[in-house]
């Protein structure tokens, strides 16, 4: 048995795919590429394998992380070159590392999640800083999210770690965000900006995942592979 841990790119060509299409790409991909994936048992066998904090539909990403569990080893040569070429545009193998296989879950390790965030207005700096000065001096912020299943409340301020100006250009805003992102909850980069009293965002970008301090990466472990060229072959 194996267990690898893999970083992927999610870009705008398949940003607009729900996260179980997302994990249907996936299966498909792996299946082609012929990777022994390691399956449950009973009536509907389903591969082990998972995905960490599934990203909002829109939402682009260069550090997405899915672990999977494979019934036999493979050479991260072997898994990066041949799934490489199953994989559709957007979509782009980053890096690989193998984990121990009693290491907790990667869901149930992740904190937060850094983003990158596009809004336009016309409002001055100081008037953006200010926002986010004042929000980030609440102790509390009851939030309301409307869901498929009704409304959802809840402490918006609780979630959101810290926020910042990145950058400006004209009336265009770049914003870093870090938010909580676990097993209990998980902030939404679009949610922060309405709270700040910003447009809808231009765009969302999600940077990276931060794990706990006792998670798989901070350990030592066999060295992560890594692409070394941008280029691959793609599937038509």
């Amino acid at each position: 048995m194996q267990r690898l841990r893999v970083t992927f790119t999610r870009g705008e060509e398949v940003k607009y795919i729900s996260h179980l299409d997302l994990m249907r790409l996936w299966e498909r991909a792996l299946r082609r590429a012929a990777v022994p994936l390691a399956y449950s048992q009973g009536h509907s066998p389903h591969p082990h394998r998972s995905l960490s904090a599934p990203l909002p539909v829109g939402v682009t990403s260069e550090g997405e992380l899915m672990d999977l569990l494979l019934k036999r080893r493979v050479s991260p040569h072997f898994f990066m070159s041949e799934v490489s070429q199953q994989l559709p545009q957007g979509i782009e193998i980053r890096g690989i590392q193998e984990l121990g296989l009693q290491l907790p879950s990667l869901q149930s390790q992740v904190r937060f999640a850094e983003y990158r965030v596009v809004v336009k207005t016309e409002r001055e700096p100081k008037e953006v800083e200010a926002a986010i000065q004042s929000l980030l001096a609440q102790e509390h912020l009851p939030w309301q999210h409307l869901r498929d299943t009704g409304p959802r409340h809840y402490d918006l301020r609780a979630l959101v770690e810290e926020i910042k100006i990145v950058a400006r250009e004209d009336s265009q805003y770049t914003l870093g965000l870090r938010l909580r992102t676990d097993s209990q909850a998980s902030g939404r980069a679009e949610q922060v900006i309405a709270a700040l009293g910003l447009p809808y965002p231009q765009a969302i970008h999600r940077i990276k995942l931060l794990l706990s301090t006792s998670s798989a990466l901070s350990r030592p472990q066999r060295p992560s592979w890594r692409q070394r060229s941008s280029t691959k072959p793609r599937s038509r």
